[in-house]
């Protein structure tokens, strides 16, 4: 597959994240405006910040007119995530890979793309991340430029709703290849059991949302990769 054709499939692959990322960031749109963001404000906020939930904290922190420490501190617990995601999907790039490839995956590595880049066969094409970029991106910061000029004309209802938009897409992610591969379904369902189990025992419910994901990322990813790692080429050609 040659880099024209990885793009055009991971463009077409970011078109239901982009309109799931629409749904959502509507919402913010509709937030940013009732904080006193201008709609220059709130698209460029999303353009530059391509994480949800780090942006309605930070506006919350803007609002409360809070220092740049906490935000920089909040923002740093919340998407650290993204750190992780990066240095595994980093695996699957080839090692001849320019860095500036990596720069730039970099910014468009949300949960959402990361979960169909990991499940490629293979090696991952640059080029196919920023096809899914390429679109994922725009639909965020559409989305909550449409949020800020016509949100608050919507009801609270069809505005809950939106919010559960991008819970759905991600779902779609994972159940594809959960369906055909029995160790990722088996991770999916222990993360699910132990996410649970975080939620209702009073010591570790206290934990904050940031933090109790690095943890169960740690704890269930070092678990697979102990017990399941992946063979690289050179071992599939030696077995």
């Amino acid at each position: 597959m040659n880099h024209r054709t990885a793009f055009k499939q991971g463009m077409t692959d970011g078109i239901p994240i982009a309109l799931g990322y629409m749904a959502v960031s509507f919402t913010f749109g509709i937030m940013a405006k009732d904080a006193g963001l201008t709609a220059f404000q709130a698209v460029l906020l999303s353009l530059t910040n391509l994480t949800s939930a780090g942006q309605f904290a930070g506006l919350g922190i803007i609002v409360a007119s809070s220092s740049y420490l906490e935000m920089a501190f909040t923002q740093l617990v919340i998407n650290l995530r993204y750190c992780l995601m990066s240095c595994a999907l980093s695996q699957k790039l080839d090692l001849k890979a320019p860095f500036f490839h990596r720069f730039f995956i970099a910014y468009g590595n949300t949960d959402e793309i990361f979960g169909i880049c990991s499940c490629r066969e293979g090696k991952l094409d640059p080029f196919y991340c920023y096809g899914a970029i390429s679109v994922a991106s725009p639909g965020w910061a559409f989305g909550t430029f449409l949020g800020v000029l016509s949100g608050s004309i919507l009801p609270a209802r069809i505005l809950s709703a939106l919010g559960v938009a991008l819970y759905g897409m991600f779902i779609a992610v994972i159940i594809p290849p959960a369906k055909t591969d029995k160790i990722i379904r088996g991770i999916v369902l222990a993360s699910m059991a132990v996410s649970f189990v975080f939620t209702i025992i009073p010591v570790l419910n206290q934990i904050s949302s940031g933090f109790r994901i690095i943890l169960l990322t740690l704890l269930i990813a070092g678990t697979a990769a102990l017990l399941f790692p992946i063979k690289s080429e050179e071992d599939i050609e030696n077995t």
